[in-house]
């Protein structure tokens, strides 16, 4: 039986998460992970309060400090590996940057309808096989890594997981806060988190619900440096397929530029984007996304659409969208200006490759 993700929009000045929490009948401690704060981790009395003096916080990134000390060999084996992966999101960065201007110039092109559409198609079949190959590198590095040096066999690891294995135990659910999205990525694929967390409800937000879908996109149109390049960081622990959480939409996307968001949702389909403002939530249940709070999907037309449940169909071959019938939109939520505690900034992924 499948166990639900609860995906929700940011927490820090507007938290939901109790009544997330509340909604699914959740009794019990709660595991939280709170890496992507970096040595910020500690500092979660306000979301221990919030859920009722009953976390218990996994300490992922300290963790990770100790493993460093203990395993210095592992820890230079890792850098090494990180910094491979920059160099291939460097260039992976060069051939998007291009191919995005193609796609943009094309869509202001004229020409009859039909050639349009072909060439369109064409734009957005070149980024996801670009992406695709992207992730493929990706992957490679990381198996060579895995292969040769057996992370989670190794003594120093090995100590944390089982520590980490009897608090799950514990726990009725976990939390996974935001933060920068690879500063946390690479914590919990470094424990095997996947692993661990198989079978536990979990609630994530921001960069948490980044890292634990099947592809972490980094995403800004309109950033401090760069051309605003919407790129693909790596896989993420998959344990919520068919989605690509965009945290803080309103400082990050320019929703009112049709072409734009056109793009961008057929470039990712048929996994779903979705834009998570304040208190806005959507469960996965194993089969679809039910339970939508003021949850908006980004169109194929440019538009926003917003549903009481998505689901894909036909998983792999002959995916297809199927929206169940709209029910009374919430209010508006807030849109207060947020400060930045992601680091989803592409270009400037820091750890990003790294950590």
């Amino acid at each position: 039986m499948s166990v639900p993700v609860v995906l929700l929009g940011p927490q820090r000045f507007d938290p939901t998460l109790g009544e997330a929490v509340r909604e699914l009948g959740i009794d019990g401690p709660i595991a939280t992970i709170t890496a992507g704060w970096q040595e910020r981790e500690p500092e979660d009395g306000e979301l221990h309060e919030h859920l009722g003096k009953r976390t218990v916080n996994l300490k992922l990134y300290a963790r990770t400090d100790d493993v460093w000390k203990r395993d210095p060999e592992l820890r230079t084996a890792h850098r090494t590996r990180q910094d491979r992966l920059r160099h291939k999101q460097d260039f992976y960065r060069v051939r998007l940057e291009h191919e995005l201007e193609a796609a943009f110039v094309i869509q202001t092109r004229t020409a009859p309808h039909e050639i349009l559409d072909e060439e369109h198609d064409f734009s957005i079949r070149a980024l996801q096989e670009l992406d695709e190959a992207h992730l493929r590198q990706c992957r490679a590095e990381k198996e060579r890594f895995d292969a040769r040096w057996k992370p989670t066999t190794r003594e120093a690891i090995a100590r944390h997981r089982d520590e980490l294995r009897q608090i799950l135990a514990r726990c009725a659910a976990v939390a996974i806060a935001g933060g920068h999205v690879a500063t946390l990525l690479n914590r919990l694929e470094l424990f095997g988190m996947d692993e661990l967390l198989a079978g536990k409800p979990l609630f994530a937000w921001s960069a948490g619900a980044m890292a634990i879908s099947e592809r972490v996109v980094l995403f800004h149109d309109t950033p401090p440096q760069g051309p605003g390049a919407a790129e693909v960081l790596d896989r993420g622990l998959g344990l919520v397929p068919h989605v690509v959480p965009l945290p803080h939409p309103d400082q990050r996307l320019r929703l009112d530029d049709k072409e734009r968001v056109g793009l961008f949702s057929r470039r990712f389909a048929p996994a779903l984007a979705l834009a998570f403002r304040n208190r806005t939530r959507v469960t996965w249940d194993g089969n679809a996304f039910v339970n939508a709070h003021g949850v908006e999907r980004l169109a194929p037309d440019g538009g926003l659409e917003r549903h009481a449940r998505w689901s894909v169909e036909g998983r792999g071959q002959g995916e297809s969208l199927v929206l169940a019938p709209g029910v009374g939109a919430p209010s508006e939520s807030a849109r207060s200006s947020l400060v930045d505690m992601t680091g989803l900034v592409p270009g400037s992924s820091g750890e990003g490759a790294g950590g």
